[in-house]
């Protein structure tokens, strides 16, 4: 059976230390959130089949709907708390065989090596390849939606939440996995490349206007580069990084 690799996207606008993190502005002057330039980014992966945005239940999220709608792409509408159930329901509604999963928080994926895995992934028939310890926000996973639904039944409640991939890490005999590995450079736990507080945004905000001209395919390297320069962007997510690349493989 040929496979179809679909990206899907949790989304929803709750969040405690920073509401509506996805339709937040990376560019504020021309209205760019950081679920469009997510979207732009995935758009040019040709060997990605789909994207579906798996969109939470509730009047706040409507937003999501119409932006689906604009970019012509699907969505489906499910359990606030069962994020696993929305990325399965996505995976069914576009026929995919395997899920390529990246959060709607992250507006800057390391996507060269994304393709080589995917072959990789389907070349050796396997049911979940990780791309772990880089930068946080610029991994992925590439997961067969059996390895979800298996996860989905025999998993508790926690196994379903933003978790998605957690039952399967806690159970790794059980399904076929790579974890592949980022370059030395990217792996760098003094960093954060993902939006949960407003300082996450603020640099994030700073990076995407000192490099617009790239968008939506942001090469990561550079901003490193930047960063590094710049220690006080640094010094703003600093609080956050510890805590952060603890809970990151939960």
């Amino acid at each position: 059976m040929e496979r179809r690799l679909v990206a899907a996207i949790a989304c929803r606008n709750q969040g405690a230390r920073l509401y509506g993190k996805p339709i937040q502005n990376l560019d504020v002057e021309n209205g760019v959130k950081i679920l469009d330039n997510i979207i732009g980014c995935l758009k040019t992966l040709s060997f990605i089949d789909e994207i579906v945005l798996g969109i939470s239940e509730g009047f706040e999220n409507e937003i999501y709907k119409s932006i689906a709608e604009s970019k012509g792409i699907r969505f489906i509408i499910g359990d606030q708390i069962d994020v696993l159930g929305r990325l399965i329901q996505c995976g069914k509604a576009a026929g995919a065989t395997d899920i390529f999963r990246v959060t709607s928080e992250s507006p800057f994926l390391y996507y060269q090596p994304v393709e080589e895995l995917w072959l990789n992934h389907v070349k050796k028939n396997l049911d979940v390849t990780f791309f772990d310890n880089v930068i946080d926000g610029c991994g992925f996973e590439i997961i067969s939606l059996a390895a979800l639904e298996t996860s989905h039944q025999n998993g508790q409640a926690k196994h379903r939440s933003e978790l998605c991939s957690l039952y399967i890490r806690e159970n790794r005999s059980k399904f076929v996995i790579e974890n592949a590995t980022p370059p030395k450079d990217l792996i760098r736990s003094d960093l954060r490349l993902t939006v949960d507080n407003p300082e996450d945004l603020a640099v994030c905000r700073t990076l995407y206007n000192a490099f617009k001209n790239d968008a939506p395919r942001f090469d990561i390297h550079k901003l490193v580069n930047f960063l590094d320069q710049n220690s006080k962007l640094k010094e703003l997510v600093a609080p956050f990084t510890e805590a952060g690349y603890s809970l990151m493989y939960r």
